[in-house]
């Protein structure tokens, strides 16, 4: 440990300890880390403080613990994009990754609401994205996407013709950027013009908004992203444990 006074227990410490690594790219997605008697060496604790700060972290979702293999970190993959991220299933229960279909992308001076939602100065440069996303054959959600361009330098430039679908796995293995939580808010909202026609929908028709703000493991916002979805087949669900 540091040194430094600190009044949280040991294994808040610790994991701490852990978080600045992870944010750091010292520990990379999908690398194991040091065994528990490694750590516990190496931070000066118990075996059984390590065990709690990785079981905190695995809980979160940052740590993947596999039974006789060790402790690995966390990587984006389809399954995870899936359960963590895509909340839309369709009423007969199926569950499948939406596909996607690019309108535009370009970099522009952060508005004001912009910048007050991922933390930036008003008129930093930011990227705007905007997409379609497809469920089964039928265009279903229209997705605004701004991130800060100070984190993805050259994204508007190798993304010109097109934008992989799954954006969280592209920050990650790219850019070194890995979202590991995102609050939403939802809110029934009517559809624009430029919403309604690709929707195939009626201007004012009712679709549900998703209003989603991404964390990177350290808690700096990189991604603000609403989706106006038509749910004619489909329900958005919350699983409470």
């Amino acid at each position: 440990m540091d040194g430094t006074p600190d009044f949280k227990p040991l294994y808040l410490q610790v994991k701490d300890l852990m978080v600045r690594r992870l944010a750091s790219g010292a520990w990379r997605p999908g690398e194991a880390l040091p065994s528990e008697f490694q750590l516990a060496d190496e931070f000066g604790v118990s075996q059984g403080t390590v065990r709690k700060a990785l079981d905190e972290l695995a809980a979160q979702n940052l740590l993947d613990r596999k039974q006789g293999k060790g402790t690995f970190v966390a990587q984006h993959t389809a399954q995870r994009a899936l359960f963590h991220f895509f909340h839309l299933i369709a009423d007969t229960g199926e569950r499948a990754l939406p596909g996607a279909r690019m309108l535009s992308l370009a970099k522009a001076k952060a508005d004001r609401g912009e910048a007050m939602r991922l933390g930036l100065r008003t008129g930093s440069l930011v990227i705007r994205l905007k997409r379609l996303r497809l469920l089964g054959q039928r265009v279903a959600i229209h997705e605004r996407i701004v991130l800060p361009a100070a984190l993805f330098p050259g994204f508007t430039d190798r993304l010109s013709v097109d934008v992989p679908n799954e954006l969280y796995r592209y920050y990650e293995e790219r850019y070194g950027v890995t979202v590991a939580r995102a609050v939403e808010k939802l809110k029934a909202v009517a559809a624009r013009p430029d919403e309604a026609k690709p929707l195939g929908l009626k201007n004012g028709a009712p679709l549900l908004e998703i209003d989603r703000l991404a964390y990177t493991v350290d808690g700096r916002a990189v991604e603000w992203r609403r989706s106006r979805c038509d749910t004619a087949g489909h329900h958005y669900i919350s699983e409470i444990v």
